[in-house]
């Protein structure tokens, strides 16, 4: 039987899990739009990480959330985290074996996650620990130099028990291109993503969703352009909405981001944003 031609990771290259074997198309697509005015002040005090995070009301009030993380004895805290309704969030990871890691993500649910990698191989289960009722995994391998396929799959453990749902996907990279399509609601639809660097200093996006019933669907393109001013990003959607951001280091460690949205058959309808981390 021959032998399945792995490709091979770049120096401090690190696999890709099947939940973001899409993920760098759609991030700059979705990364810095937002309508919202928000300041993220980060500072270190002592041992801790401190974060918090101030968000303005439509009304004008302003709401924060307060999050720390820390390291103790080999576990380590990744996000505590307070927020104004008074619930919680908590986030814990630790590695009790090379190439096995654990964690735990608790907030409106609890999530127990385990990772195990090898080679060109990753895979990641989760478990639902607060109400048992569903288990999943997923897998990702590298087949061919610049090559990854994966899948995942759901198994419901309450009501109608058995296979909930299950999914697949591949991505391909080559130089300044990188393209992955995977497939949604049990393989009935399929998301195409693509990205590509046309210089060091530009780069194009697009998404798209493809069905039976419709073709083509849900088409966003966009870019990034990273000029002496700051980085430019800009996108339209099938939704007719027209979306521009500036991302700029206003000063050390203090970055601006001001981003503003609007249908383009009504431009009056003009929604802004900016953060503010520092």
């Amino acid at each position: 039987m021959d032998k399945l031609n792995f490709g091979k990771l770049k120096k401090g290259e690190k696999m890709t899990k099947f939940a973001d074997i899409g993920k760098a198309p759609l991030d700059l697509l979705s990364d810095d739009y937002s309508s919202k005015v928000t300041l993220k002040c980060k500072k270190a005090a002592g041992p801790l990480a401190v974060t918090i995070e101030t968000e303005r009301g439509s009304g004008g009030s302003l709401s924060s959330k307060i999050g720390t993380k820390f390291t103790y004895a080999g576990l380590s805290f990744d996000k505590i985290q307070f927020k104004p309704d008074g619930s919680q969030v908590l986030e814990t990871s630790m590695k009790p074996y090379p190439g096995v890691s654990v964690a735990f993500k608790g907030g409106k649910g609890a999530d127990l996650h385990v990772d195990y990698s090898t080679g060109m191989f990753v895979t990641n289960t989760i478990v639902d620990v607060k109400d048992m009722s569903k288990v999943s995994t997923s897998g990702t391998a590298a087949i061919a130099p610049g090559v990854l396929v994966g899948g995942d799959v759901a198994y419901a453990l309450s009501g109608k028990t058995g296979v909930s749902g299950f999914n697949f996907g591949a991505s391909y990279s080559s130089g300044p291109l990188f393209a992955n399509v995977t497939s949604a609601s049990r393989v009935t639809s399929f998301n195409l993503g693509l990205l590509y660097k046309v210089n060091p200093t530009l780069s194009l996006a697009s998404t798209t969703t493809h069905s039976a019933a419709k073709p083509v669907d849900a088409v966003t393109v966009g870019g990034i352009y990273k000029s002496s001013v700051g980085d430019v990003k800009a996108k339209f959607g099938s939704d007719g909405i027209l979306s521009a951001s500036l991302i700029k280091n206003v000063a050390p460690k203090v970055t601006l981001t001001c981003s503003g949205s609007a249908p383009i058959s009504d431009l009056g309808s003009f929604k802004y944003g900016v953060g503010i981390v520092m």
